[in-house]
């Protein structure tokens, strides 16, 4: 109703546009990884901006379900050398499975530091968590977690597992792990690019 507010409703609408190109982007991303054809558009970015752009795009979905979303970008020089797609897309990926497997009124956080010579990303929900029996196989081609099956969540089973070919291709790699107060944290590591 206000300018303000329109202007915010016109930037989600074009993020969650370039949102959807990205599912459809998915489903080749899986086809080209499989047949080893790939093709990575590397470029220097500043992983702090990203993420602040991607989560102030979720911030909408998160409130919609009476959450928040908070963010602690406390690297200082975050530069990775990575394809900007597809690091949206991991992004996306993870944030949107925060949403999707915690109750509402959820907080949802998202973590940008440097570790050695890694920028380390942590997304952590409060979610219903995984078992520890599956933190490897969630990241297989169309494994779906028993939690997933009992929430009746729709999915393929393939956003895990495109989050971790993507960051490997990468020189980055991704794990699981349990939160503390239950839910579960994702941990993504890529090499942080020094500039020259």
């Amino acid at each position: 109703k206000s300018p303000a507010m329109l202007g915010h409703i016109s930037t989600v609408i074009n993020d969650e546009t370039k949102r959807l190109r990205f599912q459809v982007e998915k489903v080749l991303q899986m086809s080209m990884f499989d047949r080893q054809k790939a093709t990575l558009r590397l470029q220097n970015v500043d992983a702090n901006q990203i993420i602040a752009g991607i989560t102030s795009t979720f911030k909408l979905k998160v409130e919609k379900y009476g959450g928040h979303i908070e963010t602690f970008l406390g690297a200082k020089e975050s530069t990775v050398n990575v394809d900007e797609m597809h690091f949206t897309n991991v992004i996306f990926n993870l944030l949107d499975n925060a949403v999707k497997y915690s109750p509402g009124g959820t907080k949802i956080m998202i973590r940008v530091n440097i570790l050695v010579s890694y920028v380390f990303i942590e997304v952590e929900d409060e979610g219903i968590g995984i078992p520890k029996s599956e933190y490897a196989d969630i990241f297989k081609r169309f494994y779906r977690g028993r939690g997933a099956a009992v929430l009746w969540e729709e999915g393929a089973g393939v956003g895990l597992y495109l989050v971790r070919k993507i960051l490997e291709e990468q020189g980055g790699s991704v794990r699981a792990i349990k939160a503390p107060g239950g839910g579960t944290i994702m941990q993504m590591m890529l090499p942080k690019k020094y500039e020259v």
